[in-house]
């Protein structure tokens, strides 16, 4: 599918990837249908982005956790005279803790909006999906969604459950018009990643990525026909010895552990 065929519903799209990604994929001309929880941010990125020849790009405000809004988010998009073709499910967050230190209140909110919203959402959307001659569903994970990593256990959980969800999902779609693709960048300079994470990253020399360079990877793997795709090396060879050989990669991270708490047992940031 070309860029200006598509018209995307991007979650997440106030982030900083989301950002870079909608106006990247804008520029290549595609119409983006920004969502997020916030209008203003929406509402600024809508008016930055380049105008396309398929239609006006829309700004969405819906907070994805909650039933009520999925539904009406999905009337309303039901009643565009060019519906998406194209789901990105971005949306997430994230929080460097040991996982028994971190509160109940964080592990749900990393569960359902990093995950469960983006499964509901896709289930809401599939209808709306199959009714277009060509779609796509693009689940964002991560590295480590292939690679259970002390600090991010709440968070891994929830990628290895969107990698799972999207492998099983694109198996029992395969004899439709809907292709579903999983997207894994590494480590990746935004607000996500501020404070603790970002020291962790420095004092481990771990390769960080800005947001307008996973964007153009995204740009790229959406518009092939790859079912997946990894970011980074070395993380491409850690996702796959940690498929073959996981104590292997088991030894590494060990080596690495108390820089891990020690950055991990600081007062953790608010999830955004």
């Amino acid at each position: 599918m070309k860029p200006q065929q598509m018209h995307i519903l991007l979650t997440g799209a106030s982030g900083g990837i989301g950002q870079a990604t909608a106006l990247r994929l804008a520029t290549a001309g595609a119409r983006i249908i920004a969502v997020g929880r916030t209008p203003a941010p929406l509402e600024a990125l809508a008016n930055r982005l380049p105008p396309v020849d398929s239609g006006p790009h829309l700004a969405i405000a819906a907070d994805l956790t909650q039933s009520a809004a999925r539904k009406r988010m999905t009337e309303q998009l039901m009643t565009l005279e060019q519906p998406p073709n194209v789901l990105i499910n971005m949306a997430g967050t994230n929080q460097l803790c040991l996982f028994e230190q971190q509160d109940e209140a964080t592990i749900e909110q990393l569960i359902h909006l990093n995950f469960t919203s983006s499964v509901l959402l896709t289930h809401a959307l599939i209808p709306l999906l199959r009714s277009r001659p060509e779609a796509r569903i693009i689940n964002v994970g991560s590295t480590l969604g292939s690679i259970g990593y002390p600090g991010y256990v709440s968070y891994c959980s929830t990628k290895f459950a969107l990698r799972g969800f999207s492998e099983a999902l694109g198996r029992e779609l395969a004899d439709s018009p809907i292709k579903v693709q999983y997207f894994a960048p590494r480590a990746t300079r935004t607000s996500l990643n501020a404070g603790a994470a970002d020291a962790l990253n420095e004092e481990l020399r771990t390769p960080v990525d800005s947001p307008e360079a996973v964007a153009d990877a995204l740009l790229a793997f959406i518009s092939g026909s790859a079912s997946h795709r990894y970011l980074g090396w070395p993380e491409k060879l850690f996702v796959r010895l940690n498929g073959l050989f996981p104590s292997l990669v088991s030894g590494s991270i060990s080596k690495q552990l108390d820089t891990i708490k020690n950055h991990a047992t600081k007062r953790p940031e608010k999830l955004s």
